[in-house]
């Protein structure tokens, strides 16, 4: 536990990666000093990110929803079977 702090504080480190002069200028008004490369060639791959970050928090959303609370409570699911194994 007392690990847990620290490995925030680093993780916290990662997102200040800066974009150099090169890539600046290539960026679009949003993106501009903050990300490498080209950047969105089109309103699509916009679409698109939205659409898979959309999906990430829902998966992240419900992996822990049913992770604290699975909601299983039949005494015949198969859960049962490996946690009843004698």
């Amino acid at each position: 536990m007392k690990r847990i702090p620290f490995l925030l504080i680093l993780l916290a480190g990662f997102g200040t990666a800066y974009s150099c002069p090169a890539c600046k200028k290539q960026q679009p008004g949003i993106l501009k000093g903050i990300t490498h490369g080209s950047g969105p060639q089109s309103g699509w791959d916009y679409l698109i990110i939205a659409v898979a970050a959309v999906i990430v928090l829902a998966t992240l959303f419900f992996s822990v929803k049913y992770l604290l609370s699975p909601g299983e409570k039949s005494e015949n699911h198969i859960k049962r079977m490996a946690l009843n194994y004698e």
